[in-house]
């Protein structure tokens, strides 16, 4: 008997072939990180969508970059920044890491902590490790007493970093102050169109 149930005619007789997933229709993401000035340390300042990271590197700077002055600026994909578990109240988040067995050597890795909630993530050091786990671990062992609220490291291969012959992308000419808030003078203008304004009336 043909149920009228329209549940069971609800799959082909014949399933199609399994197809591969198609690519994307968006953009990977890539953070960016600023140098806000010489001898400070690197901050995280926001992402970037872009299909490579050269490209990534291009938009970090025209997003990054044009607002106010930095001394250099890097980016890496979102997916090469591991992540540690965030804490709550006064837990240090390294208390969550694990620690691993560590080896000798490896190749460097980036740390950036979290000191405060709704700050940047800054750089605190690197470790030289031979994978994540073990940079967790490292950085554990480095850094751990201080209070942090998460971690995140870096391989550096996975950096682009600004170049040494890309250094003058960062030169703020004289003529060209107009970039800083300061110079608008807007406190010393309003002064004086109120004062115009009070010899009026």
């Amino acid at each position: 008997m043909k149920s009228l149930d329209p549940r069971v005619q609800r799959l082909p007789e014949e399933l199609p072939p399994l197809q591969p997933k198609a690519p994307l229709d968006q953009f990977g993401s890539f953070e960016v990180f600023v140098q806000p000035k010489e001898g400070k340390p690197f901050q995280h300042e926001g992402i970037v969508h872009a299909p490579s990271l050269e490209l990534a590197f291009v938009l970090a700077k025209e997003a990054f970059t044009r607002r106010f002055t930095c001394t250099s600026l890097y980016v890496t994909d979102t997916r090469n920044v591991m992540v540690s578990p965030t804490t709550e109240g006064n837990q240090n988040a390294y208390d969550l890491i694990p620690s691993v067995t560590e080896h000798q050597g490896g190749e460097p890795f980036e740390v950036y902590h979290l000191m405060k909630r709704g700050k940047q993530h800054l750089h605190a050091g690197t470790v030289e490790a031979n994978s994540h786990e073990e940079a967790f671990s490292k950085a554990k062992a480095a850094f751990g007493s201080k209070q942090v609220f998460n971690v995140w490291v870096v391989r550096r291969s996975d950096i682009r970093f600004t170049r040494p012959e890309e250094q003058d992308l960062w030169l703020t000419l004289p003529e060209k102050k107009f970039r800083d808030a300061s110079d608008y003078k807007g406190g010393d203008k309003l002064k004086e169109f109120l004062e115009r304004q009070s010899s009026k009336s």
